[in-house]
C-alpha cells in the first residue's frame, strides 16, 4: 500500500487494517517512508482515534519492530506505570514492596518530562546506580533480586521511540490511542503480564480533565486485554504535589520513609493500594482483604526496605541512603516560600510547582540540561490547610541563587489562599478493570 493510500483512509475516518499498519510501521521504521508521511499519518490518529482491535494490531507491529524480553523464572511478571506527576515517587517504594511479597518487577522508567519527574533521574541520585543495564543483565536482576528498574535499551519497540520524538514536533503527543500504544509497547515488550496504570488527572498531570483520565484509562485496560496483559487502572488524584518533597535526592528520602512504614499518608496509601492490586492482578493474594494483610507485614518486619537494598546494590549503587539519608547530598541553600494572606490553602497550580522545580534544576528546561539532584522543595502545607500570614507553604532547596530567583518568580500566584477550606478531593478517584 502507498504511504497516501494509508493517510486518506484515517484521514476519511476509516480503521487502518492490519496489513496497512504493518505496512506503515515497519516502512517508517526501516526509512521506507519519510517523516512528512508519519507526521501527517499521526495528525489523522489524533484526529479520527482508533478503535480496539486496531489500536492492538497497531501495537503489535510496534513491539515487532524490535527484540522482546523472555523471563524463564518463576511470575508473576507485573510493573506499574503513571501518566507523571509532581512529586509522584510511588515506583521507587513499589517496586522493592511488591518483589518482597513474591512479584517480579522488570520496570522500565523514564527521566524528567516537562513540569513532571522522572524515576530515572531520582534513582541517578543514588551514588553509582546504573540504569543503562544491557537485556540480559536486567533479565538476571529480575529473575534474581525480583525487581529491577531502568531505561528503555535501543532494541526493544525502535518504533515508539521514532514516533515519540515526532509526536513530540507535531502536536501530537495528547492523542489517547498513541499514549496508550507507547505505554504498552514497551511493557509488552518488556514481558510484563499484568499492570498497574496510575491515570493522573488535575492541575499536575498532562490530562487534566476528569472526562480525559477516564478515556485514557479505559482504553489502556481495553488494549491490555487485547494484547493478553491484565490491566488495572486508577485515576488519582494530581490537583497539588504528591507527598512531602519534590526533587530526586529528596524523593528517594521520602521513599525510605515510606518502606519504614512512616511516610506520608498519600504516598503511602497509593504504595499500599497499588502493592495490593499487583498481587491480586499475580495471583498471590485470594482477595483484597488477604493483599491488604500481605502488604501490611512487609512494611512493618522490613521486607520491602531490604528488597530497595538489593535492588541498589545489584544495579551497582551504593545502598547507605537507606540508612543515613545525608550521604544523598543536600542543597547549599534552603528558604521558604511564604502565604501572602491569612486563610486556607484553596488550590495548587502544580503545573506551576512542577516548572519552578524545573528552573531551580530539578528537571531539564532544555534536552541538554543537567539535573541537579539535591534541589527541590519540602510541602509544608497542602489543600484545605489552615495558613496565618507569612507561614511557609514551601521549603525551597536550591544550590544557585540566580535559580532560586527564577523559580521564586515562577511561583508567583502557584497557590490560592481563601476564606473557606475547598471540600475535599479523594485521592484515588476512579478503578478500571
Amino acid at each position: 500500500m502507498r504511504p497516501y493510500d494509508i493517510i486518506r483512509m484515517k484521514r476519511d475516518g476509516g480503521a487502518l487494517s492490519p496489513e496497512a499498519i504493518r505496512t506503515f510501521i515497519h516502512g517508517y521504521v526501516s526509512g521506507a517512508m519519510e517523516d512528512y508521511h508519519a507526521a501527517a499519518l499521526l495528525m489523522a490518529v489524533y484526529l479520527r482515534g482508533m478503535g480496539t482491535e486496531e489500536l492492538a494490531a497497531w501495537t503489535r507491529e510496534m513491539i515487532a519492530t524490535g527484540e522482546t524480553l523472555a523471563f524463564t523464572g518463576a511470575g508473576p511478571y507485573v510493573d506499574k506505570h503513571s501518566t507523571g506527576g509532581v512529586g509522584d515517587k510511588i515506583s521507587l517504594p513499589l517496586a522493592p514492596l511488591a518483589a518482597s511479597l513474591g512479584c517480579r518487577v522488570p520496570m522500565l522508567s523514564g527521566r524528567a518530562l516537562g513540569h513532571t519527574g522522572g524515576t530515572l533521574d531520582k534513582l541517578e541520585a543514588i551514588p553509582g546506580f546504573r540504569v543503562d543495564l544491557p537485556a540480559d543483565r536486567f533479565r538476571e536482576i529480575v529473575e534474581t533480586t525480583g525487581c529491577c528498574i531502568m531505561g528503555q535499551t535501543e532494541r526493544l519497540v525502535p518504533a515508539d521511540r521514532r514516533l515519540y520524538a515526532l509526536r513530540d514536533v507535531t502536536a501530537t503527543v495528547a492523542s489517547i490511542p498513541l499514549i496508550a500504544s507507547s505505554i504498552l509497547s514497551k511493557k509488552r515488550a518488556a514481558g510484563v503480564q499484568g499492570l498497574v496504570m496510575d491515570v493522573k488527572t488535575g492541575s499536575g498531570a498532562f490530562m487534566k480533565t476528569r472526562t480525559d483520565s477516564h478515556a485514557l484509562a479505559r482504553t489502556l485496560v481495553d488494549l491490555g486485554t487485547a494484547l493478553g496483559m491484565r490491566v488495572h487502572a486508577f485515576v488519582t488524584d494530581m490537583g497539588q504535589p504528591l507527598g512531602q518533597w519534590v526533587g530526586n535526592a529528596l524523593e528517594l528520602r521520602e521513599t525510605v520513609e515510606i518502606l519504614r512504614g512512616e511516610g506520608p499518608p498519600d504516598t503511602t496509601a497509593l504504595t499500599r493500594r497499588f502493592a495490593e492490586a499487583l498481587l491480586l492482578l499475580g495471583g498471590l493474594a485470594a482477595s483484597p482483604v488477604d493483599a491488604a494483610a500481605r502488604v501490611d507485614a512487609a512494611l512493618q518486619d522490613g521486607r520491602g526496605l531490604g528488597k530497595l537494598r538489593e535492588m541498589v546494590v545489584a544495579q551497582g549503587g551504593d545502598p547507605a541512603f537507606v540508612d543515613d539519608p545525608e550521604v544523598l547530598g543536600a542543597a547549599r541553600l534552603v528558604e521558604p516560600w511564604s502565604a501572602p494572606r491569612p486563610g486556607f490553602v484553596v488550590s495548587v497550580d502544580t503545573e506551576t510547582v512542577g516548572a519552578a522545580a524545573c528552573l531551580l534544576g530539578a528537571g531539564r528546561v532544555g534536552i541538554h540540561d543537567r539535573v541537579d539532584p539535591a534541589v527541590g522543595f519540602e510541602v509544608l502545607r497542602r489543600v484545605g490547610d489552615p495558613v496565618r500570614a507569612g507561614e511557609p507553604l514551601l521549603a525551597i532547596h536550591a544550590n544557585d541563587p540566580a535559580r532560586l530567583a527564577a523559580c521564586r518568580e515562577r511561583l508567583e500566584g502557584a497557590y490560592v489562599i481563601g476564606g473557606e477550606p475547598p471540600q475535599e478531593t479523594p485521592l484515588v478517584l476512579e478503578e478500571l478493570s
